[in-house]
Parts: C-alpha cells; sequence; structure tokens
C-alpha cells in the first residue's frame, strides 16, 4: 500500500532551520512531481513548493529564498530545507504526490521564541 511518512517537524526559534523528509513507498517515486504543502491554525491548505520527476523546482514566491525542496529518487525521499523561520510559518507540512493524490499525515513545525 502507498505510504508516504514524514519527519523532521519539530519546534524552533525564530531565525532556525529545519529539514523535513518525506519517505514514499508503494507507488513509482520517480515517476511523479511531488511537493509541500502547509496548513496554519484557521487557514486553508497552501502549496510551499514542487518538484517535477527531474528536479525542475517552483517554490511559491514568499519563501524563496529560504525555502529549498530537493528529491533523492534512490531513496525514495523528499525533502524541504526551510532557513531563517520565522513565527509564521507554523503550521502542519504535508508531503503530496501529484497525479495519484496522495497525502502524507503531516509534520508539525512550530517556530517561537
Amino acid at each position: 500500500q502507498v505510504q508516504l511518512v514524514e519527519s523532521g517537524g519539530g519546534w524552533v526559534q525564530p531565525g532556525g532551520s529545519l529539514r523535513l523528509s518525506c519517505v514514499g513507498s508503494g507507488f513509482a517515486f520517480n515517476e511523479y512531481a511531488m511537493g509541500w504543502y502547509r496548513q496554519a491554525p484557521g487557514k486553508q491548505r497552501e502549496l510551499v513548493a514542487m518538484i517535477m520527476p527531474i528536479g525542475i523546482t517552483n517554490v511559491d514566491d514568499t519563501l524563496k529564498g529560504r525555502f529549498t525542496i530537493s528529491r533523492d529518487n534512490a531513496k525514495s525521499t523528499l525533502y524541504l530545507q526551510m532557513n531563517n523561520l520565522k513565527p509564521e510559518d507554523t503550521a502542519v507540512y504535508y508531503c503530496y504526490v501529484s497525479g495519484p493524490g496522495y497525502w502524507g499525515q503531516g509534520t508539525q513545525v512550530t517556530v517561537s521564541s
């Protein structure tokens, strides 16, 4: 069965960094575009970044320069490097597989002092 297991979330102070990981199984990881979404309390889920199977990326304009998406197809793993985190980055972050529309369970990121 399809599994998307996220990890790497947690609490960090403003200005800190986190790297999220999403390990996929049960599907052809290297064939699909994948992305990260986030949902803050009381807000709609929003796209953070997408990456094509061959590595072309698209990061939300407001996050460029701080967030980087990458993938390792050999490890079936998707990454999101988040630097200079701000309190407004606090949200549950979800891994997503475009096409079949698979979602991970989410990992909480909290940025506060």
